[in-house]
C-alpha cells in the first residue's frame, strides 16, 4: 500500500487562506490612503479647536475646517496633475519624483506667496449686501465648500481633471441663489467665466500646437538634428524661462510684491536673455557625441521639463490654495466679527490647512489623474510635454493681459489635446514630413499611408469626451448640489 504525503484537504485550506490573506492585503492598501486622509481631516479640526473656544459658532468653524481640509485634499488629488502630468507621461520624471517635487513646491507656493487676503465670495459673483445675515452667509459658504469638494472628489474618481476654481464658483453661485435669489448673482462675471470654458483650452491647445509645429519643422525633420538642436533648443529654453518668470511675477508672487503686467514682461525678457546665453554652451556640450536621431534630441528637454513642473506647482499653490481656504476664511471672519466682508485676512492656521491639504491629496490620490493627463489622452515625449508646459505659462500671461478669467486645468489639458490633434493632422497632411521620410528611406515615391493608418487617431476619444463633459457640467452640477446643501443646512442648522 502506497502512502501519499500530500493532504489534499489541507492543501486546499492553505490555498484558501493564502487567497484570503492576499485579498485582505490588497483591501488594506486600498484603505490606507482614505484612512490617512481622514486622519488629516481630524488634525485640521483639532488645529481649528485651538483657536476657538466654545459656542455654536465656533463648533461650525471646527466643522468648516474639516470640510476645507477635505476640499484641499481633493484639489491636490485632481488639480495638481496638470502641472506634473506631462513630465511624467514623457518619462522626464518618475511618478515618485513628480509627487515629491509637486508637494514641496505646492506647499511653498501656498505658504510663501499664497496671499494674506482673499475674496470671500469667489471672484465677486455674489453681492454680499444682498445676503440677509452673517448666519445665512456662513451656511452659504459651508454649502459651497461641501458641494465643490464632493464634485471634485467625484471627478477624480471617474478620472476627469476639472477646474476646481469653477467648482467653487458653481458652489458659491448655487448657494448664493438659494440664499438671496438670482438678483444676487453678477451674471456678467458668470458670463466671463463661462467664456473661459472655451477660451482656456482653445488658447492652450493652439499655443502648444504652434510650438510643436516649430520643433517638428526646425529640429525633428532636419537632416542634421544635432546642429538644429544646438541652434534652437537654447532659444526654446530662453522662451520658457522668460514665460515662467513673467508668469510667476504676475500670478505667483502677489503676496510678496505687486508687479504689473508690463513690468512682468520686462522681467521675463531679461530672464530669457540670461537663460539663452547661459544654456547655449551647456546645450552644445551636452549634445557632443549625440546620435543624429530624435531619441537623442529628446534628452535636451528633460531638465527644462523638471524645472517647469516645479514652477507650475509653485504658481498653482500660490493661486489655487484660495479655492480651498477662501470660503473657510470667510466663515471664520463672519463668525468671529459678525459681519460679511468683501475681503478677509487669512489666519495662518487656515493657510496651513490649505497648503498641507493640497500636498496630502497629491501624495495620496494624485497618481491617478497624473497618469490620465500624462499618459491616457495622447502619447507624450519630452518635446511634446515641453510644448504643453510652455503653453500653460504663456496662455496665462496672454489671458492676464486681455483680462480673461482662465482655468489652469483647462489650459494644461487643452494643450495636451492640442498636441495630440496637431500630430493627427500633421501625420496626414505634412508635405515636409512626406519629403523627409522619402529622403531618409531612399524611396523614390513616398507612399501615402493606407486609409486605416491614415485615419489612426492619436488622441483617445473616450478620455476626450469624458473630460469635456465634466468641464461643461462642473458649474451647473456644483450649483445645484450647493443649493440643495444650503437648504438642508438652513433647515437643520438655522
Amino acid at each position: 500500500m502506497s502512502y501519499s504525503a500530500k493532504k489534499p484537504t489541507l492543501d486546499k485550506d492553505l490555498e484558501k487562506l493564502t487567497g484570503i490573506e492576499a485579498a485582505a492585503s490588497l483591501q488594506s492598501r486600498r484603505l490606507f490612503a482614505p484612512a490617512l486622509a481622514l486622519v488629516f481631516l481630524f488634525v485640521a479640526m483639532i488645529i481649528a479647536s485651538f483657536y476657538v473656544t466654545g459656542g455654536m459658532g465656533n463648533t461650525i468653524i471646527i466643522a468648516a475646517a474639516g470640510i476645507g481640509a477635505y476640499l484641499a485634499i481633493n484639489i491636490g488629488a485632481n488639480d495638481v496633475a496638470n502641472n506634473v502630468g506631462p513630465a511624467v507621461g514623457s518619462k522626464a520624471l518618475s511618478i515618485g519624483g513628480a509627487l515629491i517635487i509637486a508637494a514641496i513646491f505646492e506647499s511653498a507656493g501656498a505658504l510663501i506667496a499664497g496671499g494674506d487676503v482673499v475674496g470671500t465670495v469667489s471672484k465677486g459673483i455674489i453681492d454680499p449686501s444682498r445676503v440677509a445675515s452673517s448666519e445665512v452667509f456662513v451656511n452659504l459658504m459651508l454649502a459651497a465648500l461641501i458641494s465643490s469638494a464632493l464634485w471634485v472628489n467625484l471627478a477624480t474618481w471617474i478620472g476627469a481633471p476639472v477646474s476646481t476654481t469653477h467648482a467653487v464658483v458653481g458652489g458659491v453661485t448655487g448657494s448664493g441663489i438659494a440664499a438671496a435669489g438670482f438678483a444676487a448673482v453678477s451674471w456678467g462675471t458668470m458670463g466671463n467665466i463661462a467664456a473661459s470654458w472655451v477660451i482656456s483650452p482653445f488658447l492652450g491647445g493652439v499655443i502648444a500646437a504652434l510650438f510643436l509645429a516649430f520643433i517638428k519643422t526646425f529640429i525633428i525633420y532636419q537632416d542634421d538634428k544635432v546642429a538644429a538642436a544646438r541652434r534652437w533648443v537654447p532659444m526654446l529654453i530662453a522662451i520658457m524661462t522668460g514665460a515662467f518668470s513673467a508668469y510667476l511675477a504676475v500670478k505667483g508672487l502677489k503676496k510678496i510684491v505687486k508687479i504689473d503686467l508690463e513690468a512682468a514682461i520686462l522681467i521675463g525678457l531679461g530672464m530669457a536673455a540670461a537663460a539663452y546665453f547661459i544654456t547655449r554652451p551647456l546645450i552644445r556640450k551636452q549634445s557632443e557625441g549625440m546620435e543624429n536621431r530624435n531619441q537623442s534630441i529628446r534628452k535636451l528637454f528633460r531638465a527644462p521639463l523638471i524645472f517647469s513642473a516645479a514652477l507650475l506647482s509653485f504658481a498653482h499653490g500660490a493661486n489655487d490654495v484660495a479655492n480651498a481656504i477662501g470660503p473657510l476664511a470667510a466663515i471664520v471672519h463672519a463668525i468671529e466679527f459678525g459681519e460679511i466682508a468683501s475681503k478677509v485676512a487669512i489666519p495662518l492656521w487656515v493657510m496651513l490647512i490649505g497648503a498641507f491639504g493640497i500636498s496630502f491629496g497629491l501624495l495620496l490620490f494624485g497618481p491617478k489623474l497624473i497618469r490620465m493627463v500624462g499618459e491616457k489622452i495622447t502619447k507624450l515625449n519630452p518635446m511634446r510635454a515641453y510644448c504643453v508646459a510652455l503653453s500653460a505659462a504663456i496662455t496665462v500671461i496672454v489671458a492676464s493681459g486681455l483680462g480673461l478669467p482662465v482655468s489652469s486645468t483647462h489650459i494644461a489639458v487643452g494643450a495636451v489635446f492640442g498636441v495630440g490633434f496637431f500630430r493627427e493632422w500633421y501625420t496626414k497632411n505634412s508635405k515636409r514630413r512626406e519629403a523627409y521620410v522619402q529622403k531618409s528611406t531612399g524611396v523614390e515615391s513616398f507612399k501615402k499611408p493606407e486609409k486605416s493608418s491614415k485615419n489612426r487617431m492619436l488622441v483617445r476619444r473616450a478620455s476626450f469626451m469624458t473630460i469635456i463633459a465634466a468641464w461643461i457640467i462642473t458649474v451647473p452640477a456644483t450649483a445645484l448640489l450647493s443649493a440643495a446643501v444650503f437648504a438642508l443646512l438652513n433647515a437643520f442648522v438655522g
